[in-house]
C-alpha cells in the first residue's frame, strides 16, 4: 500500500506542475510575441519482481513482472507556432510573418531574442524595445524625420526635410535557431541562446537562410489558444482527482490491513 501512497503522489505533483504551466499560458494569452509552454512528463523508476526474459523453465523465459512507480515532469516545451495579429497602425510596430526573433541588447551586453515587436524611439532616437533594450544593429531615428516606412525585408527609412528622396536610417536583422523550443525564457518577453537551441543564424527578413518577412503597424499577440488551455486544464484536474482517489483508497487498505492485528 505505501508504494500506492508515494506513486500516486508523484502523480498529483506532476499535474500539479502541469496546472501551473496552464496558468501561466493562460496570463499571457495577451501578451505580444508570448509562446506558450506544454508540460512533458516521464515515468519513474521501475521496481523489478521478475526481471523480464530471466529464465522461466529450460525452454521459456518470463515476460516480467515490473511495477512502475509513479510520474515525473520532465520538461517544459516552447511552442512555437505562429501568433495571431493585431493591426495597430503604430509606425514602431512590427510583427514578424514567418520564423525568426528580433535581436535585443540587454544592459549586461548579453544579446537576447523576441517576437515582440512593440518598439519606439528613445530621445536620442535610438529604436529600443518596451524595457528600453536596444535593437540590433542599432536603428537611430532622426528627431526631424517624417513619414518613416519599415519594408518587409527590415530596411527603416524615412524623409528628412531638405531631401528629395527617403533616407535609408538602417536594416532590422532576425535571428532564427536550429531548435528554437530549445531557447530559455527570462521574461520581458525575451529569450536566450542555450544549447539546446544550437547557435543563432543572423539574416535580413526575407533571406535565404529562411527568415520570416516584417509587417509594420502590426503586433503578433500571444499564440495561447484559450479554449484548448482550459481543456487542459480539466485534463490535469480530472488526473489530480484520480491521484489523490488512489491516495484514499491505498490508505483505507492500509487501515484495513492495520486493524487485523487488533
Amino acid at each position: 500500500m505505501i508504494r500506492a501512497l508515494y506513486t500516486a503522489a508523484s502523480g498529483m505533483s506532476a499535474q500539479q506542475a502541469n496546472l501551473d504551466t496552464v496558468a501561466n499560458n493562460l496570463a499571457n494569452s495577451a501578451t505580444a510575441g508570448f509562446r506558450r509552454r506544454r508540460l512533458q512528463f516521464e515515468d519513474m523508476i521501475y521496481q523489478n519482481m521478475i526481471t523480464p526474459g530471466s529464465p522461466q523453465t529450460q525452454q521459456t523465459t518470463s515476460a516480467g513482472l515490473q511495477v512502475g512507480l509513479g510520474t515525473r515532469s520532465a520538461a517544459t516545451e516552447v511552442i512555437m507556432t505562429q501568433g495571431d495579429y493585431n493591426q495597430t497602425s503604430n509606425t514602431y510596430d512590427i510583427a514578424i510573418q514567418g520564423s525568426g526573433f528580433f535581436q535585443v541588447s540587454r544592459p549586461d551586453g548579453s544579446i537576447a531574442y523576441t517576437r515582440a515587436g512593440n518598439f519606439h524611439p528613445t530621445n536620442q532616437g535610438q529604436l529600443v524595445t518596451a524595457d528600453g533594450d536596444p535593437v540590433i544593429p542599432s536603428i537611430t531615428i532622426p528627431s526631424n524625420a517624417k513619414d518613416v516606412m519599415i519594408s518587409q525585408y527590415g530596411i527603416v527609412s524615412a524623409t528628412i526635410p531638405g531631401q528629395a528622396t527617403p533616407t535609408q536610417l538602417g536594416t532590422i536583422q532576425l535571428a532564427t535557431f536550429a531548435n528554437p523550443g530549445g531557447l530559455q525564457s527570462i521574461g520581458g518577453n525575451l529569450f536566450l541562446q542555450t544549447d539546446a537551441s544550437g547557435v543563432p543564424i543572423a539574416d535580413t527578413p526575407g533571406g535565404n537562410t529562411g527568415m520570416g518577412t516584417l509587417q509594420q503597424g502590426y503586433l503578433e499577440g500571444s499564440n495561447v489558444d484559450v479554449v484548448a488551455e482550459f481543456v487542459q486544464m480539466i485534463l490535469a484536474q480530472r488526473a489530480y482527482e484520480s491521484n489523490s482517489k488512489v491516495v484514499h483508497v491505498a490508505d483505507d487498505m492500509y487501515s484495513q490491513i492495520n486493524g487485523l492485528v487488533r
